[in-house]
């Protein structure tokens, strides 16, 4: 599914209507949409407030409304700005309450109190321009009574009993007003949306922050928009229905061999887990075997706590008492590298110098052919730090840098990054060669070629010490079981955002990275 801006969307909308799919169709088609999800999150006789503006988002609010009242919900439509009886949308709803006839407020506070759910229908995808005047002070009323609301909710002091709702569910339609739909930028008066039902295709906005975290849980309606108009090169939006064609089978006549040889360099002294949590990870998303090398010290210690793994022990420094790995290390693995599908090399290795050299005489000088290549944390910190680009790396391996990381290897700000993080992984990805996977909310997987996925996930709970660890570990499996590089990162970052976020539901929202990987085989399962 494509990702479009405001502009695309508009000419998507004029080609459908020079078809002969009128705007009122496409209307009645969003309309129709939004009231069906309205219907099926507000309680059966749960007020329903809706705020409509003067535009075409206005108008598809009024048609769910008119939908919703002959379903014989309780709703009220509060109209800003909007013709009167000659408006046959204002004509088809019951009651409307305009805002011209309630100067102070007053009414619209006392509904926003009483409300199970708002719906905002103010502004749609076009808006750019700050929000001011009456509409401002429109919003500020309805603020100012959800503040209200939520300090006069009767408050239970007893934890194991759930607490009521101090707030209505709020679903905006398309966007939430204020947000540009092109840059995400939000107005500081935005309803934060718990739903977002947007129309044909979502828009950029809806996945750049800050405005990505105002939009809620996003529902993509068809509203009879062919989505092969949106351009080719529109990035991608990951959904699971579309990539579960591309998961590895797994044949009942399959052994161990067939998912695959993954090979993993990790840890150290001062990050022996990290190494853990990778192989973990690679088992759980499918490799036949995961072999393991590292210092004696992080074999024990992961040996200890995972019994599946091969073991291989690599030289370390200092050799009496190694915490890090020993450039003479290459040379152990030259001979294991022959013998695997896939490598991922870099969860807690350390910025040790030798083993910042161990890095650079495998990964740029290589003195053996490598198989499809993982390279995360400390090995892209280690090409930071010796001044090495990524392009020295065979191509198409799967780079995994968070914005951090990134700045390191590209020599911007870690400001700059997160400003542009969609440009600034396209252009790397086209100038290294690579596969990058920019970690984050919404996380970014860019191809040389110019293609762009954008993960649909913002989940609080990937955010915890190891959480990398793990997708790096997913992305080697799915290599090792023959995916090409491509495939293997959209189909990891989506797995890993999903496995996380099944964890939460089972475990709360705050996660062990051994959580995140113990919920990988639930979420293949699901998935397919």
């Amino acid at each position: 599914m494509k990702i479009v801006t405001v502009a695309e969307m508009v000419a998507m909308e004029q080609a459908t209507a020079a078809s002969g799919f009128g705007y009122d169709r496409m209307m009645a088609a969003a309309g129709g949409a939004l009231a069906a999800v309205v219907a099926e999150q507000a309680p059966a006789d749960g007020l329903i407030l809706a705020l409509i503006g003067p535009g075409n988002n206005g108008g598809d609010g009024l048609v769910a409304c008119a939908r919703l009242q002959a379903e014989g919900r309780r709703v009220v439509p509060y109209i800003w700005k909007r013709k009167e009886a000659a408006d046959p949308l204002v004509a088809a709803v019951r009651e409307p309450l305009w805002a011209d006839a309630d100067p102070g407020h007053e009414r619209l506070q006392a509904l926003t109190v009483e409300a199970a759910v708002i719906v905002d229908a103010l502004l749609g995808t076009g808006n750019v321009r700050p929000i001011g005047g009456s509409l401002a002070a429109l919003l500020e009323a309805v603020h100012a009574a959800l503040r209200r609301r939520r300090t006069s909710w009767p408050v239970r002091v007893d934890p194991t009993r759930p607490q009521p709702p101090d707030r209505p569910l709020i679903v905006a339609c398309d966007c939430p007003s204020g947000l540009n739909c092109d840059t995400g930028a939000i107005d500081p008066l935005a309803l934060p949306a718990d739903l977002t039902v947007t129309f044909a295709l979502p828009k950029v906005g809806h996945f750049l922050a800050p405005g990505a975290a105002f939009c809620g849980r996003l529902i993509v309606a068809a509203i009879g928009i062919d989505r092969e108009l949106a351009p080719d090169t529109a990035p991608d939006l990951l959904t699971g229905a579309e990539l579960a064609e591309l998961l590895p089978p797994r044949s009942p006549l399959a052994h161990k061999g067939t998912f695959g040889r993954a090979l993993i360099v990790a840890g150290s002294g001062r990050f022996p887990g990290a190494a853990a949590i990778a192989c973990e990870a690679a088992y759980a998303a499918g490799a036949g075997l995961v072999h393991l090398a590292a210092i004696p010290p992080v074999g024990r210690i992961v040996a200890a706590r995972l019994a599946e793994p091969v073991h291989t022990a690599l030289p370390g420094t200092p050799p009496e008492a190694p915490i890090a790995l020993a450039p003479a290390a290459v040379s152990a693995l030259a001979g294991l590298l022959p013998d695997h599908d896939a490598l991922l090399i870099g969860p807690g290795l350390s910025t040790h110098p030798e083993t910042m050299a161990f890095v650079r005489a495998l990964l740029i000088e290589r003195p053996a052919a490598l198989p499809p290549l993982v390279v995360d944390a400390d090995a892209l910190n280690a090409l930071a730090g010796l001044g090495l680009s990524p392009a020295g790396l065979p191509p198409l391996s799967i780079l995994t840098p968070h914005p951090g990381e990134m700045a390191r290897l590209t020599g911007l700000s870690t400001g700059a990054i997160n400003a542009e993080r969609w440009a600034v992984a396209r252009r790397f990805a086209g100038l290294w060669q690579q596969i990058v996977v920019l970690k984050g909310a919404h996380t970014v997987i860019a191809h040389p070629d110019g293609r762009l996925a954008i993960s649909p996930f913002a989940e609080a709970a990937l955010a915890t010490a190891g959480s990398g660890d793990v997708l790096a570990g997913i992305l080697v499996a799915l290599l090792a079981q023959g995916l090409e590089p491509w495939t293997a990162a959209r189909l990891g970052v989506y797995l890993h955002a999903l496995a996380g976020g099944l964890a939460a539901q089972t475990r709360g929202p705050t996660l062990l990275a051994g959580d995140i990987a113990r919920h990988v085989p639930q979420a293949l399962a699901r998935w397919r």
